[in-house]
């Protein structure tokens, strides 16, 4: 029996796979190609800070023993596995850190979804660099672009879209480069919609699964691909069908907002580049509350601290608890605190990495102001709240009667005050230099800032570990 799609719905799928099919770098607008060029340097920059996490040595110990056709490279290593068990590696290594790019209004992490199946499969068909970020900015539009059609509602159910959304991200890229036609694509993203799962209990409970979210959005994307260039089929309608993603695992496919400007206006220009590892949505309050310490107040003259927040991040992002790292990097009332506390004993500019936010978790200095802190909804800030960005307000109370208050709307890295490439380049070569060498950082950065010349994706994959 063949199914019918009902008249009144609009193939969005289909516009989707024909999107991503016909994409190619030459159409795509300059600042389009610049962007991806950043993107490309900031995933390896996460990379490099997440090869001394313990859950990647985990996932490595997992896999050891499973075999796999030596075709794709594991990050900053000699070791090469079969494409998806390397998209999943990489996925962990740059993906679970909270340090990479960001849509706000998305509520997900395109990159670290994507870039990882573009490399596995760059290396399997010989891709160039132009291909590659072409197949790149085909797959952040289609994560991106999906996450808006489900969201808010899919946040408020439960569930996480890097994982979630991001699995069509992965496809959508993982097709492209594979040079599949319309009805291949449409198939990949059919069969990724099967794939699609990643709920956030973590925020409540802890645990250390958001830090497998990106790698398994990754490497569902490339085995969809790979099954649909076999001639495997996938629902044809799978975002927009009465029992396909957008209703299944939200409250509905907002059509608008997928399809709305697709091939002409590239909605990954408004990725939040982070200066912090830690969620996008509390970057605001983290620069507000720097700017308090700096002008001369200290921990122990603050008696009390509020916290003006947008009603989405309410019990997600505003929980006290922060006994794990990844729940201190996802609340503001502890991000607030730490950097009230460095920011006032420690020059500028001031970073929040994933190792310094570990190494705080028992301070008691960072514990007693949290104790003290207070999220509430702020309409301004609320107000504020764009699909590319979120505000955010400080108010910090002293002992001694006055009060000090930040407000900032735009937080630094998003569009509006986004990292240029240099800027970019600078955060790579600090975190790469120590792990790599100066030499080897410096060498790889001049051929990423020149992506359309390098003719294999073998060029990219020079770096090591010391």
């Amino acid at each position: 029996m063949t199914y019918e799609r009902p008249p009144a719905i609009t193939p969005v799928t289909d516009k989707v796979a024909e999107f991503v099919r016909s994409l190619t770098y030459e159409s795509l607008p300059q600042n389009a190609k610049n962007q991806m060029t950043i993107a490309l340097i900031d995933y390896f920059r996460a990379g490099i800070a997440g090869l001394s996490m313990p859950w990647l040595e985990k996932v490595k110990a997992a896999f050891d023993d499973l075999g796999g056709a030596p075709i794709s490279s594991v990050l900053y290593s000699d070791q090469r596995t079969d494409p998806i068990r390397a998209a999943y590696i990489n996925g962990t290594i740059t993906g679970s850190l909270d340090w990479d790019d960001t849509h706000v209004g998305a509520m997900l992490h395109p990159g670290v979804v994507v870039w990882p199946g573009v490399f596995a499969l760059a290396e399997k068909v010989g891709a160039t660099g132009e291909q590659m970020l072409a197949a790149a900015a085909a797959g952040y539009e289609t994560d991106i672009r999906v996450g808006l059609g489900v969201q808010p509602g899919h946040f408020k159910r439960g569930f996480q879209a890097t994982a979630t959304c991001g699995v069509f991200g992965s496809a959508a890229a993982a097709a492209h480069i594979l040079g599949l036609d319309k009805d291949g694509v449409r198939n990949a993203l059919g069969i990724a919609g099967s794939y699609a799962g990643g709920v956030t209990q973590f925020f409540l409970s802890g645990s250390e699964v958001k830090r497998l979210h990106a790698s398994k959005a990754a490497a569902a994307g490339v085995e969809a691909a790979l099954i649909a260039a076999e001639g495997v089929s996938g629902p044809r309608d799978v975002l927009e069908g009465i029992q396909g993603f957008g209703k299944a695992l939200g409250d509905g496919l907002d059509e608008d907002a997928v399809l709305d400007g697709l091939g002409e206006e590239f909605l990954f220009m408004g990725l939040q580049f982070k200066p912090h590892a830690a969620s996008a949505r509390v970057l605001s309050q983290i620069e507000c509350a720097e700017t308090i310490a700096r002008s001369g107040v200290k921990p122990e003259d603050i008696e009390a601290i509020e916290i003006g927040v947008s009603a989405v991040i309410v019990g997600r992002l505003t929980l006290k608890e922060a006994g794990t790292l990844q729940q201190a990097q996802m609340s503001a009332p502890y991000t607030t605190a730490l950097t009230l506390v460095l920011a006032s004993e420690t020059p500028p500019p001031l970073i929040l990495s994933v190792n310094t936010i570990g190494e705080h978790l028992g301070d008691a200095r960072v514990r007693a102001l949290v104790d003290r802190t207070t999220c509430v909804v702020d309409p301004e800030i609320d107000a504020g709240l764009t699909d590319e960005y979120a505000a955010g307000r400080v108010t910090v109370a002293l002992k001694d009667g006055r009060k000090v208050s930040e407000t900032v709307m735009l937080p630094k890295g998003c569009w509006k005050r986004q990292m240029e490439l240099d800027e970019i380049a600078e955060r790579f070569k600090v975190v790469a230099s120590p792990v790599v060498g100066e030499d080897a950082a410096a060498s790889w950065l001049a051929k990423a800032m020149q992506p359309d010349a390098v003719k294999s994706a073998a060029e990219f994959l020079t770096m090591r570990a010391k």
